[in-house]
């Protein structure tokens, strides 16, 4: 496939999703998909609205913070699926991340995020195999290995519980995971 024919922004929206748990990778494989000039979420509107949260508290949520968390990152989601009307468009996680996320922290589905995931409807789902090991600078490092290893389980569970199929993506490279994922996308029309 072309770029340009990848980058037709004549074409009607087209919507892919990159995710998987903590450690997977997804801010690498963002970078680069920017970096080759492809439409994709700028940083992780996730974790913004979980920073504006502490902010507010003063303190790392607990799991009782975690429905208003939840709401708002629905929200966000919504909006940006939203916002996207022509051409190709990559996501940093997508609406049913909120199944995972959710049973993680042991709450449940509630209509909101059903009606969404019904609703808005991605074109392909990306799942980063998790990488090997577990480094991050960031400030919302906070699991342990076998937290990640759940997290990601549960996420990959609600895209499938969501009636997607996602696409696996190796750990390896950034560079050849978006290779990879180019890939597997067919050319518009």
């Amino acid at each position: 496939m072309s770029h340009e024919q990848l980058l037709n922004p004549a074409t009607p929206p087209r919507r892919y999703v990159i995710t998987g748990g903590p450690s997977a990778g997804k801010e690498a494989v963002l970078e680069r998909l920017h970096a080759r000039g492809i439409p994709a979420t700028a940083g992780e509107p996730a974790r913004e609205i979980y920073r504006r949260h502490r902010d507010r508290l003063g303190r790392h949520l607990a799991v009782g913070d975690r429905q208003a968390y939840s709401r708002d990152v629905l929200e966000a989601f919504v909006a940006e699926f939203c916002d996207h009307t022509a051409g190709l468009w990559f996501y940093n996680r997508g609406i049913p991340d909120g199944y995972g996320w959710d049973a993680f922290f042991g709450l449940g589905p509630y209509p909101e995020l059903e009606h969404a995931a019904r609703t808005y409807r991605y074109d392909a789902v990306f799942v980063l195999d998790p990488l090997d090991d577990f480094e991050s600078a960031d400030d919302l490092v906070w699991a342990k290995e076998r937290e990640i290893r759940r997290v990601h389980e549960l996420i990959v569970q609600g895209y499938y519980d969501a009636g997607y199929r996602p696409v696996f993506v190796p750990a390896d490279d950034p560079g050849r995971r978006v290779d990879y994922i180019l890939a597997q996308i067919p050319v518009p029309v």
